[in-house]
Formats: C-alpha cells, sequence, structure tokens
C-alpha cells in the first residue's frame, strides 16, 4: 500500500509534467500564424457559382461522359462523393449554401419601392409580419376592410382578367423574374385585344388571395405571379395561377398553374408570353384547372 509521502510525491510529479506540456503548448499557439480578422469577400471562393448540373465528385468513374448527360437533365444532386459515411466536405459545404440561398428567399422581404419601380401599387393580407404569414396560410388569403377597400378604389371594375403580384415564399423570385414576365403577360393580352384590370402587388399573400380579390373587382379571370417555395435546386422559382370566376373557398382543383419561372426553368419573358395565351383559352373555353383541355 502506498504511503501518504509518497503520494505527494506522485502528485507533485504529474502536475509538475503537466505545467511543463501546458506552457509548451501556449509557446506553439503564440508561435502560430495569426488569422486576419478583415478578409476580403473576394478572396472567398463561390462554390455556388458553378451550377451543379456541371460539378461531378466521383473519382475514378467507369463513364463520366454519360453520368454528366444525366446530371444535365436534373439538378438533383447525383454524382456526389463521400468521406466514409459522411458527404465530403465540400459536397456539405454547397448544401449548406443553397439552403442558406432557400431560407433567404423565405425569410427576406421584396423591397419596399420595388412594386413602386414596376408602377404598381400594393396592398397587404391581414397578416401583420412574415412569421405570421408563415404559422397562419389562412390570413394570407383574406384582406381586411380597408385593404380591400384600396384594391376597390384603385382597379378597374369587371376586368375580363385582373393580372398582379405577390411575394408568396420566395420574395427572390419576385425581384427575379417579374420585371419581364408581367409586362409579357400585359403585351399578349393587349395583342389579343382582352380587357386587363390594373395590376397590383399584394404583400404576405397566398394563392387564395386571388379568390378575395376576384370577388372585390368582378373579375372574370384572375391571375397571380408568386414565388413558389425554395428548394436545393434554386430561390428564384415564380408560378403563375389562373382561376377562371374565383370566389371564396372555390376549389383548388379549379385553378391552372405554369410553374418553374426562372433561369433554369422556364425563362421569365417566354412564360409569360406562355401565360397571356392560356388566359386567352381559359376565356375561350370558360374554364380552368381540371375542366379546362389544353
Amino acid at each position: 500500500m502506498i504511503s501518504e509521502k509518497d503520494l505527494k510525491c506522485l502528485i507533485e510529479k504529474v502536475m509538475t509534467e503537466y505545467a511543463k506540456e501546458n506552457s509548451n503548448l501556449n509557446d506553439m499557439s503564440s508561435a502560430s500564424p495569426k488569422i486576419e480578422d478583415n478578409i476580403d469577400d473576394a478572396d472567398i471562393k463561390d462554390i455556388t457559382a458553378k451550377p451543379i448540373q456541371e460539378i461531378f465528385y466521383v473519382p475514378n468513374p467507369e463513364n463520366k461522359e454519360e453520368y454528366m448527360k444525366l446530371k444535365a437533365k436534373t439538378p438533383a444532386r447525383v454524382g456526389v462523393w463521400r468521406a466514409g459515411c459522411r458527404y465530403t466536405t465540400e459536397t456539405m459545404l454547397r448544401f449548406r449554401a443553397d439552403h442558406a440561398v432557400a431560407m433567404d428567399a423565405v425569410f427576406n422581404d421584396v423591397p419596399d419601392d420595388f412594386p413602386a419601380e414596376l408602377g404598381l401599387f400594393s396592398v397587404k393580407t391581414k397578416c401583420k409580419d412574415k412569421d405570421e404569414y408563415l404559422t397562419r396560410p389562412d390570413l394570407g388569403r383574406v384582406f381586411d376592410e380597408e385593404n380591400i377597400n384600396i384594391i376597390k378604389e384603385k382597379c378597374k371594375k369587371n376586368p375580363k382578367v385582373q393580372v398582379y403580384v405577390s411575394d408568396g415564399l420566395s420574395s427572390t423570385a419576385i425581384e427575379a423574374n417579374v420585371k419581364n414576365t408581367l409586362p409579357a403577360i400585359m403585351a399578349g393580352l393587349k395583342d389579343y385585344g382582352i380587357d386587363v384590370g390594373t395590376p397590383f402587388f399584394v404583400k404576405y399573400g397566398r394563392v387564395g388571395a386571388m379568390d378575395a380579390i376576384s370577388e372585390a373587382v368582378g373579375a372574370e379571370l384572375t391571375c397571380v405571379l408568386i414565388g413558389e417555395r425554395p428548394g436545393l435546386a434554386t430561390g428564384e422559382s415564380m408560378s403563375c395561377y389562373m382561376t377562371y370566376k374565383a370566389y371564396p373557398g372555390i376549389p383548388e382543383a379549379k385553378r391552372t398553374v405554369v410553374s418553374n419561372i426562372h433561369k433554369s426553368g422556364t425563362p421569365s419573358s417566354e412564360a409569360g408570353a406562355h401565360i397571356a395565351d392560356i388566359l386567352k383559352k381559359i376565356l375561350e373555353n370558360k374554364a380552368s384547372g381540371v375542366d379546362l383541355k389544353l
């Protein structure tokens, strides 16, 4: 059995060795290069600059050419690699970066001056902020009396087609596409000789808000350009929903939709011309959604 004196000597020896090791670590830390506090963004590699379809991480593939043909047809994450049972660092960083783009698209607001740049007046649904918009979809489909009155006062009464813009679940999509899509729709409808209402912007709007708008202005056909829920492929995707003789409570199956309007999907100007053509066909057939045969 170890004596008390021997135990004290052992403890002193251990503490002395620990102090020496700690001193060496401190010396190494002080000798290591300092990390600059101010790093220029230009010095940081943008890992999202290259489309995911053009990136191939698999080492020594059997047939890279065929794999790249597959990747060109989908924004899905095929042709990535792993380190053990985990993603490689670059694959994970790209995932995190694309996820951040999607988060920004949802949580950022369309700039206050953006609608005015397009000559649009603005109204708001019953949602008081973005948090309520995300947690209360029902409030994003209705307006209070003040905003309904603004719509009635500023919009043309009983138009054949009422077109408006809404932020939806991607403010980024609206900023990226509306400047080309909306004028193309308006020009197309004008060429067809179709009476169009006064376009405007709806903040915190869900698709169903078009039903209350249709009722307020007396439109035969209502059309909304709205930001889609973003994914990892893009945060800029916009959709267009069209409903013939919409009213509050109308079944969702009565809506016709054109989706994936973005630079890697249907280009915004091309989408505008296509939407104008569909609106014309809806009026001719007096039907939309599952009742419309295109």
